[in-house]
């Protein structure tokens, strides 16, 4: 028998499930993933592929396998918050997949995710491909964790007063 705190946890868990987080490139796209509670997100993998279409049956075959909730998918815009050039080619992406996965998908700006995860990726000291992958993955988590962190920030807090 569970102690009665740790049940509802455990419940709670079950209820909220994994969200998974997307930065789509052309020829690589990194995964994350949320913990149960939907409060950090976790570099998780990286998918290769040769065109858009090889590209969305393997974030779909990643999809299944994680069996997230939710997917928030990286939109590149401009500084100005405008779509930028890979926009369109992202958001076709994101339409082929929602016909491949029942998984709701959202999208979430993803401005300055390469540039702090290039950052990430300098400091751990890694070169080459494993620093191109280090980059997708931990881009994937900087644009989950954002979506998580405002959705955070928008829910209602209970009242402290007493």
């Amino acid at each position: 028998m569970l102690p009665g705190m740790f049940r509802h946890w455990v419940c709670l868990m079950d209820a909220l499930g994994v969200i998974v987080g997307l930065d789509i490139g052309d020829a690589r796209t990194g995964i994350a993933r949320s913990d149960a509670l939907q409060c950090l997100a976790f570099p998780h993998s990286v998918v290769r592929a040769g065109t858009a279409s090889a590209m969305a049956t393997a974030i779909a075959a990643a999809l299944r396998e994680l069996s997230p909730v939710l997917v928030v998918a990286g939109m590149p815009l401009n500084q100005n918050g405008e779509p930028g050039p890979q926009a369109a080619r992202v958001a076709s992406l994101i339409d082929t997949l929602r016909t491949m996965t029942p998984v709701e998908i959202v999208v979430q700006d993803e401005r300055y995710t390469t540039a702090e995860a290039l950052r990430v990726a300098r400091d751990m000291n890694t070169r080459g491909k494993t620093r191109k992958n280090k980059v997708d993955q931990v881009a994937a988590a900087l644009i989950l964790q954002t979506y998580l962190d405002r959705r955070a920030a928008a829910k209602p807090r209970p009242s402290t007063q007493v």
